[in-house]
């Protein structure tokens, strides 16, 4: 009995990376600052959507990482040999095109939460992009996935911030269980915008790739499961612990919207200095986390389904197709927050116009895959399964039409 907990605990770590990864870099810049605008102009009221937000978030995540497991393949991998190169190929486009504005939002992020301490983007900005080419084009994907393990430990500053401000814990506590739906607009608008930066197409492309790339198998599905379900849970705390933290130290003196992340944490300076130097610190490692992350993801993505060598463990001559896509996106990301007025937050809105198109084709094509029998054998999903994982489509579709209305009507009538 002992021997066998020994064994499964060392298989645990053995195969941790990829899903506790890809939940925890969903708490990026524009993730940061929706929970922060939640927190803010709404208190406690939005906590109750992280139980639901945690259990889609489990489903979607699990699909991926398993059939990467029993098939050895991506994601785009597997829509290209079973629904053919043209689908692949508009998949592929419209994922660039929305990856390439979240980047952007992230290197401003290392922007923003940098100049607070009076260092110019055009400093910090070229540094981080320099930093990011070097550890994924030097690194093999064991250096790399070390890194960005350490780089999850550090949002355990947004834990130890939400503790300082000393928020109302009962609260807190009563409004995780307690559902709350307003008839306003901006309440509604921010709960799908919630569930929006929780679930996003690329964290589904990203995470089979991981895993197929990190040799995981069917063998050590089991704890691979267990590792997917357990950064599922830490994202959600993460998430948990911004709202807590915006809540008691904006909401309870006076509610209001939030125009950027580093607007929380300039709330935060009157509960002392390691409050607000936690949450800037914590500001910037999700920003060039999910800097690194987001280009990585959509290189994978698109050499995958368009046939390229991919992966971190070939050199630069081996996948030149998946390193300059990788480089460019950095360059294109980084430049662009160097360009004078540039109108950066269109742009992200017109990126959750494409996510909000894109992430149900993507949901509906996963779980066809999942249930074909010559892929997964054995490990296609049973009925109860079946019945979550279309719900939880079905309530992503709906979601994420309605953000695509509200999102379009901002970009028409801003």
């Amino acid at each position: 009995m002992l021997r066998r907990l020994r064994y499964h605990i060392a298989v645990f770590f053995s195969v941790i990376g990829p899903g506790f990864i890809t939940a925890m870099v969903d708490n990026d810049a524009g993730g940061i600052f929706t929970y922060s605008q939640a927190g803010a102009r709404y208190g406690y009221l939005p906590l109750w959507t992280l139980l639901p937000i945690t259990i889609l978030l489990v489903v979607t995540q699990e699909m991926c990482s398993r059939m990467g497991a029993v098939t050895g393949k991506g994601l785009s991998d597997l829509i290209r040999e079973e629904f053919g190169l043209r689908t692949t190929f508009v998949i592929m486009a419209a994922l660039v095109a929305a990856n390439i504005t979240n980047v952007m939002a992230n290197f401003a992020g290392v922007a923003s939460s940098l100049e607070l301490f009076h260092v110019s983007r055009y400093i910090s900005v070229p540094l981080a992009a320099i930093g990011i080419w070097f550890l994924i084009v030097k690194g093999s994907y064991h250096s790399v996935e070390k890194v960005f393990l350490f780089a999850t430990t550090l949002y355990v500053a947004y834990i130890i911030s939400g503790f300082l401000v000393k928020p109302d814990w009962k609260e807190a506590a009563i409004y995780s269980v307690r559902p709350v739906l307003l008839l306003d607009p901006g309440y509604i608008t921010m709960l799908i915008g919630m569930v929006g930066t929780s679930v996003a197409p690329w964290m589904q492309f990203y995470l089979q790739a991981a895993v197929v790339e990190k040799g995981i198998t069917a063998k050590e599905y089991a704890e691979s499961r267990v590792e997917v379900i357990v950064g599922c849970i830490v994202m959600s705390i993460t998430a948990f612990f911004i709202i807590v933290a915006c809540a008691g130290a904006i909401w309870s003196n006076e509610p209001r919207d939030i125009q950027s992340s580093t607007d929380a944490a300039e709330a935060l300076k009157p509960f002392g200095p390691y409050a607000y130097l936690l949450f800037c610190a914590g500001l910037l490692n999700a920003s060039v986390f999910a800097a690194s992350i987001l280009p990585l993801s959509t290189s994978y993505t698109v050499c995958e389904g368009l046939g390229f060598e991919a992966g971190l463990n070939r050199r630069f001559r081996e996948a030149p197709v998946f390193y300059w896509l990788f480089t460019l996106l950095i360059i294109g990301g980084a430049g662009t927050i160097l360009v004078p007025r540039f109108p950066l937050i269109k742009m992200i809105l017109f990126s959750q116009v494409i996510n909000g198109v894109l992430l149900p084709v993507v949901l509906i094509f996963m779980t066809l895959l999942v249930n074909r029998t010559h892929l997964m054998r054995e490990w296609v999903n049973s009925r109860a399964y079946n019945l979550v994982a279309w719900t939880s489509v079905v309530v992503i579709i709906g979601l994420a039409t309605a953000l695509l209305a509200i999102t379009l009507g901002d970009l028409i009538h801003p």
